[in-house]
C-alpha cells in the first residue's frame, strides 16, 4: 500500500478500562434484562440483530472493541494478496491489542462472503484474553474455531476469508454500526443464548440496579405463579403485589 490515498488502518481512540465489578455484575444479568432495562430508560435500539452463538450455553460481558470492515475499492486497498496484504490492515491490528477481557465488535454489513475470522485468529485472540467475538457477519475454519472455547456470536459460516470478496478491514476503536445498533469503543456488551446487547458504559451501573429488583421480583413471581396464581396479578406486578413482594424481600434478607 505504498502509493495509498489514504491511510490504513484508521484508528480512533479507546476510553479507560470499565470498574471490573461493573463488568462482573453484568456478566450476571441476561441480554434480554439488560436490553428490557435499556429500553426504559429510552436507548432502544440495543440489540445487534443477526449473530447467533455458534455454541447453546455461551455467556459474556465485557468491554467493547471495535473493527469495522469496508466496501473495498481496489485503487485503495484490495484482498490481493491475502494475509501478505490483511496483516497490515485493521483487523491484525485490533488482535494484537486486544486486552484480557475485551469484546471484539465487528461490522462487516451481514456479509455472506467475508470470513472475518479463522481459526488462526481466533486462537491468537483467545491467547490475548479476549472475553469473545460479536460479528455481523460470518467466519471460517468453524470445527476449529469451535474447539477453541472462545464465545462468538456470527450469522453463520464461509470458506473465503477476511478480504476475499467485497469487504476490507478498514479501521479499529471506532464507532461502528452492527445488526441495526451503534457500539462504540469503551461501551460494554451482554451476550448469550439470546443475542448480544450494546450497554452504553454510562448507563451500565443504572442498568444492574434496575435489573437487581427486576430479577428479584421475577423470582418472587415466578414462585407464586408455580403456585396457581393469576398471572396478570404477578406479571408485573400490580401494586397491591408490589407490596407483597417487598415484605417478601425482606425477609429474605433478612434471614
Amino acid at each position: 500500500m505504498d502509493d495509498a490515498i489514504w491511510d490504513l488502518p484508521v484508528r480512533g481512540s479507546l476510553p479507560a478500562a470499565p470498574d471490573p465489578a461493573l463488568v462482573a455484575g453484568l456478566s450476571r444479568i441476561s441480554s434480554a434484562t439488560a436490553c428490557a432495562k435499556l429500553h426504559a430508560q429510552g436507548i432502544r435500539r440495543t440489540f445487534i440483530e443477526g449473530p447467533r452463538p455458534i455454541a447453546p450455553g455461551q455467556k459474556l460481558a465485557g468491554r467493547v472493541r471495535t473493527l469495522q470492515f469496508m466496501p473495498q475499492r481496489e485503487d485503495i486497498a484490495s484482498g490481493l494478496g491475502q494475509e501478505y496484504v490483511e496483516r497490515h490492515t485493521a483487523l491484525w491490528h485490533v488482535l494484537e491489542d486486544i486486552r484480557p477481557g475485551d469484546v471484539l465488535v465487528v461490522q462487516a454489513y451481514g456479509s455472506a462472503y467475508t470470513g472475518c475470522f479463522g481459526d488462526m485468529l481466533v486462537r491468537y485472540f483467545k491467547r490475548r484474553g479476549g472475553a469473545g467475538i460479536v460479528v455481523d457477519g460470518r467466519i471460517r475454519d468453524l470445527p476449529r474455531v469451535s474447539g477453541l472455547g472462545v464465545p462468538i456470536w456470527c450469522t453463520g459460516a464461509t470458506p473465503h476469508y477476511a478480504s476475499q470478496a467485497e469487504l476490507f478491514p478498514w479501521a479499529y476503536d471506532v464507532p461502528v454500526a452492527v445488526g441495526g445498533s451503534l457500539a462504540l469503543p469503551g461501551d460494554l456488551c451482554v451476550a448469550d443464548d439470546d443475542g448480544a446487547v450494546v450497554v452504553p458504559l454510562r448507563r451500565a451501573a443504572s442498568v444492574l440496579d434496575a435489573a437487581a429488583d427486576h430479577e428479584q421480583w421475577e423470582l418472587f413471581s415466578r414462585g407464586r405463579i408455580e403456585e396457581g396464581a393469576t398471572l396478570s396479578d404477578y406479571y408485573p406486578l400490580t401494586p397491591e403485589t408490589r407490596a407483597e413482594f417487598e415484605r417478601w424481600r425482606d425477609v429474605k434478607e433478612s434471614q
